[in-house]
């Protein structure tokens, strides 16, 4: 008897998923975006720039000391804590803020934003790294890492700069499920400081 009711309880389990995925199917889910004022968009770029200034002086390194930064850390990745609201599926961003025990590598960062209210997710950069011939190679996307990271926690956004005015965005939407690419718009007003 009890096998009977584990195998009915996962066939009913099993069609009622795929009776949402038709769903899903059928049409378009409206999805959330985030708005990124201006000033905001723009210090995420100057950072990225800052941070990212000596790019093309790795052409003489292995990926692995590119990656490590030992021998010669040309570039930092670099982390903010997001500050903002939320309005229905809509993440505001209204300014950011250093995140505290920042640790920069060439291709890693770390530290914590438990210091700054109206916490709704952290920003990094991806730097480039060079390939064989010193041309950029671009990391586009965040990584699995990244996204294994924000879908472990309970940030609303997280966002990866990766080139001067180039982002990649996840959202976590208000039951959970997770928007990756989500929309940004860069509009409204922000950064007050």
């Amino acid at each position: 008897m009890k096998r009977f009711l584990l195998v009915t309880l996962l066939l009913v389990s099993g069609l009622v998923a795929a009776a949402s995925l038709a769903l899903r199917a059928e049409g378009p889910v409206p999805r959330g975006f985030v708005i990124l004022p201006p000033l905001v968009r723009a210090a995420m770029n100057e950072l990225f720039l800052a941070n990212n200034e000596h790019w093309d002086e790795l052409a003489d390194l292995t990926t692995l000391e590119q990656m490590l930064g030992t021998v010669k850390p040309t570039q930092r990745e670099y982390l903010g804590c997001l500050q903002g609201t939320v309005v229905g599926d809509t993440v505001h961003v209204t300014q950011w803020s250093l995140a505290r025990n920042l640790k920069q590598l060439q291709f890693a960062v770390g530290g914590t934003c438990d210091h700054v209210a109206q916490f709704i997710g952290t920003w990094h950069t991806h730097p480039y790294r060079a390939d064989l011939r010193g041309h950029a190679v671009k990391e586009r996307a965040l990584s699995s890492m990244d996204l294994a990271t924000f879908a472990a926690g309970t940030d609303l956004v997280t966002i990866a700069v990766w080139d001067v005015d180039s982002v990649d965005t996840a959202l976590r939407r208000p039951g959970g499920e997770i928007d990756h690419p989500a929309q940004v718009e860069v509009r409204g007003s922000g950064m007050e400081e």
